[in-house]
Formats: structure tokens, C-alpha cells, sequence
């Protein structure tokens, strides 16, 4: 690997034409780089800023993925090599391997020698390995920056050259926009979409404008959202809408909100407290003061924690880091407006920081709990110890010949031309608040819906061939909002970064645009390279999720039960059935309810016992029916609290049964003080 630092110095120097131009030094471009090198190509990756790998080594260190299985080739090496670096007693500073994952079971290294969770810098020392090992087929150029004006020269539908701002100029044979803004792609005169297409578009239920759906990080008590409490001639406080979206399903440019992965810690002398921001505003903060006034008095977020007692902190409940509604103009900004929304994000996730922390208004037992987390004093070092990139959960996104939509993410709608796959909810953060018609603030645009792996289009990476023929985009790739909520993940993005230089590789060699590369040739060197191009799920896919087949008794998993609600899953706590378990996202209380109904071969007395995944913000008082051959049985279970039984199961009692279905156990909502899990029942004999 070659890297040229000349720009950051004001000076340019020349690089020979390459084969593949990679703007965008993203995980999405380095695995890009990688693959170029391997199949014997020559590839600059060039990086605005002044380091590679995105949110990868920018603080998102919980890796989302959903089915672990659908990762493969270079990503899946990634995570190889993370768990390779933890292997080694002395990356164990402040805590011990054994404490770490005693308590993440989910995030060990069983799968298959990989790890899934890990802290920024282990991330850059990766990458920087992985880069090193394609030697100098690879030339990393960091600072500079495509001229948004005159940035790419085309000769008819294809690129010839793009400029930086420096005046700089990369040729190639094919380039590659793996950028999270999608400029090159926009700049190259490729259609594209910003904000939410309406349900119509493309078929779907899920898009648009969720005033109804968006139940989870809401409001649980009533806030007064205008500037002297009760006065609406006052004028609405800031970041908040004065008008009430709609209808649901209807489509706007509005964009999911943005934050910063912060990795935070608890060790006192690596603890950075939290630091009033020099342009700290009250007046943006004084919604979240009402709200834990009004009794919302969060005592935490619930952070992953990362190896040697790190977190990697994301948005939660109804305040909270994402600057909602503040970062509709981002995508296609130019740089100076970019710069002052990002600047905007740091200062308004610092000073919540400081004021949940310090605030005198803020409950003293809530501002204890912040105080105890700080900014990890040796991550990010060169940048005040905060993450260097803004989470761009979504800018532009291609329009091309195939859109992947809600149909893909539940398997409708299968492609047959795969180059990886995507396997988590199909997930959009709020996009706004704005005020009801009673008078309160809510936010509106969040989206929890789990997915089935499904197959990513190779078409979806290509723009149509009468826009450009040497381009692919495997980040700001054809997709809608909804479906993209769920592809945005950075394994995926390593995944599509791969296939697209693999694709590229296949063009420059049968001299053909891309767009007329040969699938079955692309599908062959694929998974060659150890890509996985598509399965059906089964019980035990997930990585860490138990197979039932091989549990004692009869398991009735989540897939299997008769569902009102439990749409949302999950699969970051570890310890389930299957390939997830889905929760209630403590909304809607007393509208969701699970019933499991087994087929028992017998009748007699069954152990019966109900598995859930244990977390801080689980509900201690879940209603739980068992239904049997002398009448119904209620009981409540506390979910903070480790199963009393073979994990992760919690014996309820043992009960007589008749042969057959008439039996059941339900598990619902109802009066429930925090989130609600539901996975799997299980039933075993019990003789007498």
C-alpha cells in the first residue's frame, strides 16, 4: 500500500492512470482496494479526510448486522481479524477477556473465529493490516476533495477523469463512488432519490410519512413544546415542526436523523468528563429538560459495551443523540453548509451530554449515571477524543434499471443476480417533531421491522447505461428509504464494496461497460472469493442463535407464534432461539401479545419455561398466560433478571396438558415498565 499525504501539504503529485478510482475511503472503499489488488489490478482509494474506514473505525463498534451468516469474503476477514487482535492477553488492559465476555455472550469469537464487537482503534490497526497485505497495487490518498463544480469529466457516458478541488485528477478505467454522500455519483449525472419515496412508489408499507408506526424512542409523558408552556402564541421551541405530517405513507425529501457513535467509558483515570460545548444553547436543550421534569428521568441509554470497558453509545428513547430534523439539507449540500450541520450535530450531542450530566434541572440520580460515563481519554486522540465521523444513516440513494425495496427485505421479491446480502430490520431513526393536535410534541419517522436475509441486486450497485457505464456505487446504492434502513450496515457495505471491484475487474478485463458484464462470471469469481450470495434462514443462522431442533422438549420459537404486534427484532443481546427474538420497543403497551401453541404428542404434566434475553432496560412485570388442562395460570416475569433454568429459559411451572393444541402460553404487554421480549417456549415431559 502506497499513501500520498502531498495534498495535505498543498502540494499535488502524479499517479499513473489506474484501473479502479475508489473515491471514498469508507469500509465500503477499502474492501474495494483490497479486492482490486487481489484480482491483480491497480487501485487508488482516495479519502477527503485524513482517515479510512467511516463509522467502521468512527466509533460504531456494535456491529449491526442481524444473520451473521449473510457475512462473507473480506468483511467476514475483518471481523477474523478482530478477534485475531483479542486473542492476545495484552489487548486486555482494563478488564480481563473472561470478565468481557461473560457478559457478552454474543460477542465472542465463536462464530466461526470471528468477533463482532470491538473498540475504534482495533478497527483502524485491521484495516490498516488488510491494506498493508495488497501491497502496492493499492495507493491511499488522503485530503482531497471532489470539486462539486467541474469534479467529473465524462466522454458520453463514461467517466475519464474526476477532479479534486485542489485541482488534482485521478483517471481510471472504472471508479467506484463508496462514499456515505454519493457526490461522485451525483456529479457523473446518475439519477438519484433524497428523503422517503411514498408507499406507492414502489410497492411498499413501510415508507413515507410514520406518524402511526412510530411508537419506539417516543414520548411516554406529555411535554409542552412551545416557548412559554401553554402559550402557542409564543412560538414552538427549537426543532420542532409546526406542522402535522401526513397522510402516513406519503413521501417527502425529509432525511432520518444523524448522531455521532461515541465511545465512552467508566474507568476513572480513561474517563474524560463530559465538557460544557462553548456554543451551548439552553434553548435547544430545554424540550429535553421539560421531558425529565415531566418524569422521563432516564438513568441510561443502555450502551454496547466494547472490550476494556468501553461502550459504543447510540441513540435511545425519546431524547437523546440524534439531532432530529436538523440534517434535511446534508446530502446535497456543498461543503461549507455540510460542515456548519455537522458542526450543529457535535455541539448538540455534547451539550446533551453536559446537561443530562450537570444540568441542576436534570433529577440528581440521572445526572449521577451520566457522570459515571465519559470519552474514552485513548480513542481518537488526534481529534479531542470524539468520533471523527457523523453517522449519515442515509443521503442520496442511486435510482437504477432494479430499486431494492421492502419486497427484497421480506423475501416477496427474491433477485437472482446476488452480490451479497443484507439480513438486519428494515430500520429508519425519526426524521421529525412536531406538535399533535392536543397540543404535545412527538417525534414521527422511526421504523422497526425485522427482515429475512435477503440477496442484493447487482443491478442496484450499476447505474442505468444511458447515465454512466464505468461507475458502481456500493454505499448511496439503488434502494429505497425503507429498504436501504435495513442494507445500511457497515458489513454490508464491505460486502458490496468487495463485489463491486470484483465487478469492475470483470469489466476492465472483457472490455465492456459494466452493465454488460457477464453474472454468471461475476457469481462464479464471487464466490470464489468466499461471498455469500444468498441462503434461506434456518433455525440455528444468526451466528449465536440456538437451533431448536437440538433443545430438549418441544421449542416453539417467535416465527412459529400467533403475533399481535412484537414486530420489531432483535439480535444484540445475546442468548436466543433462532435467528432473533422480537420486543416491543416499551411502546403500545397492552396492544401486543404473543401466543404459542405446541403440538404435544401426549397428554400429562410438561415443565414449561419461556426464553428471553437479559438487559438493563427489559420490563420487570410481564404478563404471562398459561393456558392448560385445569384452566389458566398468570404469572409475571421480571426480564432484567438471569432465566432460572437452562439458559436462556425461565421455568414457569409445570402443568397438565392435553394431547394436541389445545394448549398455550401467551405473553403480552400489558402495564409492562420497560421493553418486552418475546423468543421462544419451550414444553418437556415431566413423568410422575
Amino acid at each position: 500500500m502506497r499513501t500520498l499525504l502531498l495534498s495535505l501539504l498543498g502540494l499535488t503529485a502524479a499517479l499513473p492512470a489506474q484501473d479502479i478510482v475508489i473515491y471514498g475511503g469508507t469500509s465500503g472503499g477499502i474492501t474495494a482496494a483490497i479486492q482490486a489488488a487481489r484480482e491483480g489490478r491497480t487501485a487508488v482509494l482516495i479519502e477527503p479526510t485524513r482517515f479510512l474506514g467511516g463509522l467502521t473505525t468512527g466509533g460504531l463498534g456494535a456491529t449491526d448486522i442481524g444473520n451473521k451468516k449473510a457475512i462473507g469474503g473480506l468483511s467476514r476477514e475483518f471481523y477474523a481479524g478482530i478477534a485475531k487482535y483479542y486473542a492476545e492477553d495484552a489487548k486486555w488492559v482494563h478488564q480481563t477477556r473472561e470478565a468481557y465476555f461473560s457478559k457478552r455472550p454474543h460477542g465472542n469469537a465463536a462464530d466461526e473465529g470471528t468477533m463482532w464487537t470491538f473498540e475504534p482503534h482495533v478497527a483502524t490497526a485491521v484495516y490498516d493490516q488488510m491494506l498493508k497485505a495488497a501491497g502496492d497495487k493499492v495507493t491511499v490518498v488522503f485530503g482531497e476533495r471532489l470539486d462539486l463544480r467541474k469534479g467529473v469529466v465524462k466522454d458520453g457516458t463514461r467517466i475519464v477523469k474526476i477532479v479534486m478541488e485542489s485541482g488534482r485528477a485521478f483517471t481510471g478505467k472504472v471508479f467506484i463512488d463508496a462514499t456515505y454522500e454519493g457526490d461522485l455519483m451525483a456529479k457523473a449525472g446518475v439519477s438519484y432519490h433524497v428523503g422517503r419515496e411514498a408507499n406507492a412508489t414502489y410497492g411498499e408499507t413501510l415508507n413515507g410519512v410514520q406518524v402511526g408506526h412510530a411508537k419506539s424512542h417516543q414520548f411516554k409523558v406529555e411535554v409542552d413544546p412551545y416557548v412559554k408552556k401553554g402559550d402557542p402564541a409564543s412560538g414552538l421551541l427549537p426543532g420542532i415542526e409546526k406542522e402535522i405530517p401526513g397522510p402516513d405513507g406519503s413521501g417527502d425529501r425529509k432525511v432520518q436523523a444523524y448522531n455521532f457513535r461515541m465511545c465512552t467509558t467508566d474507568v476513572p483515570a480513561n474517563r474524560r468528563d463530559w465538557e460544557k460545548p462553548a456554543r451551548y444553547d439552553e434553548r435547544w436543550y430545554e424540550l429535553a429538560l421539560r421531558n425529565v421534569e415531566a418524569g422521563e428521568d432516564r438513568l441510561s441509554w443502555a450502551p454496547t459495551p466494547m472490550p476494556n470497558r468501553k461502550t459504543d453509545t447510540n441513540n435511545n428513547f425519546a431524547i437523546s443523540t440524534d439531532f432530529i430534523g436538523q440534517n434535511w439539507d446534508y446530502a446535497e449540500a456543498d461543503y461549507a453548509t455540510r460542515a456548519k450541520i455537522w458542526q450543529a450535530h457535535e455541539d448538540w450531542q455534547k451539550g446533551l451530554m453536559w446537561t443530562y450530566a450537570h444540568h441542576p434541572r436534570v433529577p440528581e440520580k440521572m445526572r449521577l449515571a451520566f457522570q459515571k460515563l465519559g470519552l474514552a481519554k485513548d480513542e481518537f486522540t488526534d481529534h479531542g477524543n470524539w468520533p471523527r465521523q457523523l453517522y449519515v444513516r442515509e443521503a442520496r440513494r442511486m435510482v437504477s434499471d432494479y430499486v431494492m425495496s421492502e419486497k427484497n427485505c421480506r423475501r416477496v421479491e427474491v433477485v437472482e443476480d446476488s452480490v451479497g446480502m443484507g439480513a438486519y430490520n428494515m430500520d429508519s431513526h425519526h426524521i421529525q417533531r412536531f406538535v399533535t393536535k392536543e397540543g404535545f410534541v412527538r417525534n414521527e419517522g422511526d421504523v422497526q421491522v425485522g427482515s429475512k436475509p435477503y440477496p442484493v441486486s447487482y443491478r442496484s450497485l450499476r447505474p442505468k447505461a444511458s447515465e454512466c457505464t464505468n461507475l458502481l456505487v456500493p454505499v448511496c446504492l439503488s434502494a429505497s428509504h425503507i429498504a436501504y434502513g435495513s442494507i445500511r450496515m457497515e458489513p454490508v457495505f464491505m460486502v458490496l464494496g468487495q463485489s463491486a471491484a470484483t465487478a469492475a475487474g470483470l469489466a476492465i478485463e472483457r472490455g465492456t461497460s459494466v452493465q454488460a458484464v457477464d453474472y454468471g462470471v461475476l457469481k462464479e469469481r464471487l464466490l470464489a472469493s468466499g461471498q455469500m450470495l444468498d441462503f434461506v434462514a434456518t433455525a440455528p443462522a444468526g451466528g449465536h442463535g440456538l437451533d431448536k431442533t437440538k433443545l430438549p422438549g418441544i421449542v416453539v420459537d417467535d416465527t412459529d407464534a400467533t403475533l399481535k404486534g412484537f414486530e420489531q427484532t432483535g439480535h444484540v443481546s445475546g442468548n436466543f432461539v433462532g435467528d432473533s427474538y422480537r420486543h416491543d420497543g416499551n411502546a403500545e403497551k397492552g396492544a401486543m401479545t404473543a401466543r404459542y401453541a405446541p403440538q404435544l404428542p401426549a397428554a400429562g404434566r410438561y415443565r414449561v419455561a419461556v426464553s428471553y434475553s437479559v438487559n438493563g432496560n427489559r420490563a420487570t412485570n410481564v404478563p404471562v398466560t398459561i393456558h392448560h388442562a385445569r384452566g389458566e395460570t398468570k404469572i409475571l416475569v421480571n426480564q432484567k433478571l438471569a432465566p432460572k433454568g437452562d439458559a436462556p429459559f425461565h421455568v414457569l411451572g409445570t402443568f397438565d396438558f392435553a394431547a394436541g393444541q389445545e394448549g398455550w402460553v401467551e405473553i403480552g404487554n400489558a402495564g409492562t415498565d420497560g421493553h418486552v421480549i418475546v423468543d421462544a417456549v419451550q414444553w418437556i415431559a415431566v413423568t410422575k
